[in-house]
């Protein structure tokens, strides 16, 4: 029997990681949930959470460790090909005759979970911190992890649900295109603070990361719109890949997390070309699986101890991600002219944390800001929040449409033959 080398091993994983990623999306669409959550949970099912814990020796012979350079370098091109897709989403976001109300909006679906998942973390720190050990980055962190919404998962439930012409819908985007925004920028922050740059290696970077935003929302975007008809930005896919490698490396090296340049690439590219088009595609249902199976050999839910301190920690948090979120841009929607139920239903829409929010943790885990109990407190609380969001929905009668009717076939009746002669 020939035994696989690293390279027969490669493409066994592909085979079996996108085989249950496309499996469990088609299950959690049958269940009325977005695709992405059945594909995070076919990653988490892989890693040690579930398949380690049950056959540690197949998941070793599906995975080996020679695989996990190859694997990881298609997680992160899936990720910087996604942050791309994400800016490409907030460059198109637009809001009509109610900007006043969407900015009070934005501005207190970010807030309000922000400064309540920075209270919460308080008390955490000597339990949960990572072995970056900064009181202050982890602080933000956590913040960030509260207040940030799946821009992504929400237009996706807003396009399933039919919402897309409703007021709370197009509001519920803009609140996310802009509170993100504003929380990848906090991420930053955090970040910097965590590197122990100090107060003058802080202002550089933060003056860094606004001078390339600038670059970038303006003048960058202005030249590639000059050139917007030339076939290679239409319909090629190759310049926005080698955009999207340069920027990461641009913003790695002045000290800003490459997934931001990425972004930022999104945002200045032209809108809706074909080749960003396709790009963004092949990103979500080929390379992203690979990120979620990479973030489900990080964490291992089935480590986690359920005793005192830690059921307290995810009871809390969960508790306060979806409150802040509900009932903070819900009651500033009520207050500035909605409805009540279409306040609930913007505040559940923006409940939505799912891949964005795992983006997040990685970083912040990776970065050495949080420890592995609180990335496996807060990867469920992204599963839960976003698992709820349709449920919620419900409860004030928003339903998917119905798309396929049985209709009765009706057959024409056979004309009368015209009278010879």
């Amino acid at each position: 029997m020939t035994v696989l080398d690293t390279v027969g091993h490669f493409f066994i994983s592909i085979v079996v990681v996108l085989s249950c990623a496309h499996l469990a999306g088609s299950l959690a669409q049958r269940l009325g949930q977005p695709r992405v959550v059945g594909e995070i949970a076919a990653g988490l099912a892989l890693g040690p959470s579930l398949l380690g814990k049950i056959n540690p020796d197949l998941a070793g012979w599906l995975l080996p460790d020679e695989v996990g350079p190859m694997i990881d370098g298609l997680a992160q091109l899936g990720l910087v090909l996604f942050m791309f897709g994400v800016g490409q989403e907030l460059a198109t976001t637009r809001i009509r005759g109610t900007a006043k109300q969407g900015l009070l909006i934005s501005q207190t679906s970010m807030a309000v979970p922000f400064v309540a998942g920075a209270l919460v973390a308080v008390p955490l720190i000597g339990g949960f911190a990572g072995p970056a050990g900064n009181p202050v980055a982890f602080v933000l962190f956590v913040g960030c992890a509260i207040s940030i919404t799946a821009f992504p998962v929400l237009a996706r439930l807003i396009s399933d649900l039919d919402l897309g012409r409703t007021v709370p819908a197009r509001l519920s985007l803009f609140a996310a295109a802009v509170g993100d925004g504003a929380s990848w920028l906090l991420l930053a922050v955090a970040l910097a603070v965590a590197s122990g740059s100090g107060a003058g290696g802080l202002l550089l970077s933060v003056a860094g990361a606004l001078a390339v935003t600038l670059a970038f929302v303006g003048p960058v975007r202005t030249t590639l719109a000059r050139w917007a008809h030339r076939d290679a930005i239409a319909t090629g896919s190759v310049l926005p890949v080698v955009a999207v490698a340069a920027t990461a490396t641009l913003t790695a090296v002045i000290g800003i997390h490459q997934l931001i340049g990425a972004l930022l690439v999104g945002i200045a590219w032209p809108a809706r070309s074909q080749g960003a088009t396709a790009l963004m595609e092949t990103s979500k249902s080929v390379l992203l699986p690979f990120f979620f199976l990479s973030f489900g050999l990080t964490v291992d839910l089935s480590a986690l101890k359920l005793d005192g301190p830690t059921v307290i920690a995810l009871v809390v948090l969960l508790l306060v991600a979806v409150v802040a979120k509900v009932a903070g841009p819900g009651l500033c929607g009520r207050l500035t002219g909605l409805s009540w139920r279409d306040s609930f239903i913007l505040g559940s829409l923006l409940n939505a944390r799912g891949l964005t929010e795992l983006v997040v943790l990685q970083i912040g885990y990776q970065a050495g800001l949080i420890d592995q109990r609180l990335l496996a407190i807060l990867t469920i609380v992204a599963l839960a929040t976003t698992l709820m969001t349709t449920p919620l929905l419900r409860l004030v009668g928003v339903r998917p449409p119905v798309t396929h009717q049985r209709v009765a076939t009706v057959r024409p009746p056979i004309p009368a033959e015209a009278p010879a002669g």
